[in-house]
């Protein structure tokens, strides 16, 4: 796909967390976009320290069926030259970024198992990636573990309850790294959550997407159990993507 410039309006605005947020834009020139799910824009914006422009870029939050709007998702970063500039603007605004770009996007492998492995907000292209493939009627089963450290920082929970309900095919578990009391779900790094419930990998096609000690881990923990494909993406502090 070719790399474009887009012009869209800030369309709506939602507060996740202390610090994440998630924003809608609709497109105006061109009015609709065509990517992959797990694909990324980017932005030009300057940095403050330097007076520079600087590129910074983020997934795309919402499947590629939404083609005339697109959703981001993005935590505030003290400082950070993306997320100050994303986080500063208004609904109305007017914005532009360039894309669609990037390696790291859901493959057409029909036969096989999905296991996604995402921590914090690398679940941004892995939640695009689910929405299509949900979407899409994706026949083999489809797993997703999540981590993050403290039920302040959790999100998105009731729609992943409303997808597990909604589709048999597909099972969560958001593991929390620093609980504070009365958490009752799972605890503990996410590797220790694939570690545990992961088995097997016959038939199993891994995509992996945040810091890079949980890439690390996990991919080494899947190799132990075979070979499958895996697919990965790190995730940076002010970057929504990617480390390709």
């Amino acid at each position: 796909m070719a790399i474009r410039t887009f012009t869209a309006r800030t369309e709506a605005i939602r507060n996740l967390t202390h610090d994440v947020r998630e924003i809608r834009f609709s497109l105006r020139v061109p009015g609709e976009i065509a990517f992959k799910a797990g694909q990324f824009v980017s932005f030009e914006v300057t940095n403050s320290k330097t007076g520079r422009p600087v590129s910074r870029p983020y997934s795309i939050l919402s499947p590629p069926s939404q083609r005339a709007k697109i959703d981001l998702l993005l935590n505030l970063v003290p400082g950070g030259p993306g997320s100050t500039y994303l986080f500063s603007l208004k609904e109305g605004d007017e914005t532009k970024f360039k894309g669609p770009a990037g390696n790291f996007y859901v493959r057409d492998e029909p036969a096989k198992d999905i296991l996604f492995v995402a921590t914090g907000t690398g679940i941004v292209p892995i939640w695009s990636m689910l929405l299509d493939r949900l979407e899409q009627g994706y026949a083999r089963p489809i797993t997703l573990f999540w981590g993050l450290r403290s039920q302040r920082d959790l999100y998105y929970q009731d729609e992943l309850a409303a997808l597990a309900k909604r589709h048999a095919s597909f099972s969560y578990v958001a593991t929390l790294s620093r609980p504070e009391s009365g958490w009752t779900g799972a605890s503990g790094r996410v590797t220790k959550v694939v570690e545990e419930r992961v088995t097997s990998v016959a038939n199993l096609a891994v995509y992996l997407c945040g810091n890079s000690g949980m890439i690390a881990g996990v991919t080494a923990l899947i190799n132990k159990r075979g070979l499958c494909p895996i697919y990965r993406e790190k995730y940076y502090d002010d970057a929504g993507a990617p480390d390709d």
